[in-house]
């Protein structure tokens, strides 16, 4: 149903080609050119009837179409139109499938269609900095590869339906806690590398209509002023060519937002920021033709959107529902399953309890939040599941609307746990416990869930623990039980997708996209998550989520990459096209996979890259490839990657870009970070020669280290008297001198080393760096 201009607004053959819309702005007033930049009420663009132009509608996503009628409310529910829920994007990452995150786009797609909606807004590829972040239901992973790479395939699938999508929120936006006012302090690289990353890839690969900024302030800016985030970094450097809007109340003054590259401000100012953009125009203060550059995108946009509206066009509710409970399958994650309880027999006694079991917690609280068009429940799905025979018994086991542990409702969920084969216990995060709006405070369950947890194991060994949950929780009880599925926020079939796992009718292949924490203050932003006040410094740097518990060598309760399955597979056969490339090549990676169990299933394909030695400081290990692949008993399959020089480089700061060093890198194939299987080393040469320039506050160490100066070096040594000083003792001197600056020559050599000598070192030291092509 793609077409050639679905994923690129601004390349269309509409029928208003660019000099129609420069004609239209040309008849403008300078008022209605501003009104254009501002929405006419909380979900539809400006509209100017004297001219033709008419108003288009925008909806939250991102999992699925959150339409209201009439104004709204922004996060009332009340009138939202049904709409397939399908997981969050925490669950959705969990698949680690490129093709399933396309179809669910596409399926979102054809709903708005449906609803006439030219923009859905999502999807959120903000990093996973903390566990806490009280919306990390709503973001993919804390690995920028692996979260720009389902946003790509997301955003593709969305847009190849001719609807527009909204990236979101750029940048740095990693908490709710003064998410309006808080000043994110980032430094250069770790912005670049960590926090850019994730929205870099799914700009460049999937083109988004617009992209979203965010509420806080990055570097003391607000991003919705900020050009060289806006501006300098999204359009002339990613290639952006869409339109910015702000996140919903996002605006602080309007005239430098519209200077900095944000177009759109929603939802409706009621008129003052459109005041003050005529005003700045009258006044001088900004140039009328920002302003018409701004209304030109802004059209483009519309008359677009409104030529692509499908007429009459409809979806199959209940085929989107069967695509919802398979891509609800692939979300969910088996953490553990000793002696292979799972998959359960449909025969026998089963006693499923908790309340989430009838009352299913299957998405985020806030702007997200879908109503669906219906909803199952996992209780109902394993009755329809097992053998008539079999017995299936409830019980609540505790209150979700209360922390406090009920015995009544306990000891009658103990009763039903003697009295079966197994138990099935639902439990997890009520609503209240995240949401967008407000941050976690700890990664517990409520108490209640705990202590039934506590009670069951003491007379059920085989007790099934299934989770669900937006972000991470912490395990004490994880002894307790057999076997934990991680359901995350589901959407409305996890509960019969659920059913499917547990009896075997699927086999688990989701991956943790992020690392579960033994204890909430082993994670890496610990000390500086949430802030003081209005301001938030990212002091753990590139070390965020497995690259720091990789790096630290700390142990985590499940790593990132992580997922057991009903089957086992086998690697084998890494090879390397090129054992030896510059930074211009690329070079193909294959790795065999064989399925060495006796079922059928889906293997997810870890690639990290590990540089061994480097001059500045690195992660042990970055994952720069995945590839999930499906395989019969017995059957083997190759898969390959592709690496080019941005799989071995890091952002150097001096230079503005990205950079490899020359040497030897490792690559790592496995299960999962903590599951490396196979191992090849690569050489890999930098085109690029760093200018390097050498003074007087130079160690003599680094003189030493450069082949084209360390004779010099050694010739220093000698006539600056330094020698005398160690003796015969040649070891010692180098150790003492390595991070001597040279004018210290001076001061140690007692007379024998002057200033003027020092100049004229200098200048030979430069010279051989010259002739050496430094």
């Amino acid at each position: 149903m793609s077409n050639h201009h679905s994923n690129d607004p601004s390349s269309t053959n509409s029928t208003k080609n660019t000099s129609d819309i420069n004609k239209l702005i040309s008849q403008m007033t300078l008022e209605e050119k501003a009104s254009l930049c501002s929405g006419l009420d909380f979900w539809h663009t400006q509209p100017i009837e004297r001219l033709d132009i008419p108003a288009v509608m925008v909806t939250d996503g991102p999992h699925g179409l959150r339409k209201q009628g009439g104004s709204g409310d922004h996060l009332g529910l009340g009138d939202s139109v049904p709409a397939t829920c399908f997981p969050t994007a925490a669950g959705l990452a969990s698949s680690w499938n490129r093709e399933l995150l396309h179809q669910v786009g596409e399926a979102i797609g054809e709903e708005a269609q449906a609803e006439q909606v030219a923009i859905v807004l999502g999807p959120g590829t903000n990093i996973k900095r903390s566990p806490l972040c009280g919306r990390n239901f709503e973001y993919f992973s804390e690995d920028p590869y692996l979260s720009s790479e389902l946003a790509a395939s997301h955003i593709q699938g969305v847009q190849s339906q001719d609807v527009g999508t909204s990236l979101k929120h750029f940048a740095a936006n990693n908490q709710e806690e003064r998410r309006m006012s808080v000043d994110t302090i980032v430094d250069e690289r770790t912005l670049r590398e960590i926090y850019l990353a994730s929205f870099e890839g799914a700009v460049k690969q999937g083109k988004p209509w617009t992209v979203m900024c965010s509420y806080n302030k990055l570097n003391g800016t607000y991003t919705g002023e900020n050009e060289y985030l806006l501006t300098d970094i999204l359009r002339r450097e990613w290639g952006f060519e869409g339109f910015v809007v702000s996140d919903w109340g996002a605006v602080n003054e309007r005239v430098d937002a519209l200077k900095a590259g944000l177009e759109l401000e929603m939802p409706a100012n009621g008129g003052i920021g459109d005041a003050k953009i005529v005003a700045a125009v009258k006044d001088g203060k900004l140039d009328e033709k920002i302003l018409d550059r701004a209304v030109e995108q802004l059209l483009r946009f519309v008359f677009n959107a409104i030529e692509l509206q499908k007429p009459n066009a409809t979806f199959d509710p209940n085929e989107h529902h069967q695509l919802a409970r398979r891509v609800a399958a692939e979300s969910m994650v088996l953490l553990k399953n000793d002696h292979n309880l799972l998959p359960l027999s449909k025969k026998g006694r089963v006693a499923v309890i908790g309340e989430f079991a009838v009352q299913p917690r299957y998405q985020g609280s806030g702007s997200s939040h879908i109503n669906p068009t219906q909803l199952d429940q996992a209780l109902d799905e394993i009755r329809k599941l097992v053998d008539s025979e079999s017995e299936v018994t409830y019980a609540p086991g505790y209150d979700l609307d209360s922390d406090d542990v009920k015995d009544e409702l306990v000891q009658e969920a103990v009763k039903l746990a003697n009295e079966a084969d197994v138990v099935i216990l639902f439990t997890g995060l009520p609503d209240r416990y995240e949401s967008e709006g407000y941050d976690r405070t700890h990664l517990e369950l409520p108490l209640n869930h705990k202590q039934l947890i506590k009670e069951l194991a003491a007379v059920q060994p085989n007790l099934v623990v299934v989770l669900s949950n937006g972000s991470p929780v912490t395990m004490p009880w994880l002894d307790q039980t057999s076997a934990v599925l991680e359901g995350y926020l589901g959407g409305q079939a996890g509960g019969g997708a659920v059913a499917d796992l547990l009896f075997g009718e699927v086999n688990p292949s989701g991956k943790l996209p992020e690392t579960f924490p033994v204890q909430l203050s082993d994670n890496p932003s610990f000390l500086n998550f949430p802030g003081e006040g209005d301001r938030v410094e990212y002091r753990e740097g590139i070390f965020v989520g497995y690259r720091y518990y990789d790096t630290k060598q700390l142990e985590p309760l499940f790593p990132f990459g992580y997922g057991l399955s009903y089957t086992s597979f086998e690697y084998s056969e890494l090879q390397v096209d090129r054992t030896s490339m510059t930074d211009q090549n690329t070079v193909n990676v294959q790795v065999t996979v064989r399925n060495t169990g006796s079922r059928r299933g889906q293997e997810i394909v870890q690639l990290y890259v590990h540089d061994p030695e480097s001059s500045v400081i690195r992660p042990e290990q970055e994952l720069k490839g995945f590839a999930k692949v499906a395989l019969e008993p017995g059957e083997r399959k190759t898969v390959s990657f592709m690496l080019d020089k941005r799989a071995f480089a890091y952002y150097h700061t001096e230079l503005r870009d990205w950079h490899v060093e020359t040497g030897e890198y490792e690559l790592r194939v496995g299960a999962s970070s903590r599951d490396i299987r196979l191992k090849q080393t690569i050489e890999v040469t930098s085109t690029v020669k760093l200018k390097q320039v050498f003074h007087r506050n130079t160690t003599i160490g680094d003189i030493a280290a450069n082949p084209a100066t360390k004779p010099i070096a050694e010739e220093l040594t000698k006539r600056s008297g330094l020698n005398d000083m160690m003796g015969d003792n040649p070891d010692m001197l180098l150790a003492m001198t390595r991070f001597m600056p040279l004018r210290a020559m001076i001061n140690f050599g007692q007379g024998k080393y002057t200033e003027d000598m020092l100049e004229q070192d200098l200048q030979r030291l430069n010279e051989a760096l010259q002739q050496a092509g430094h």
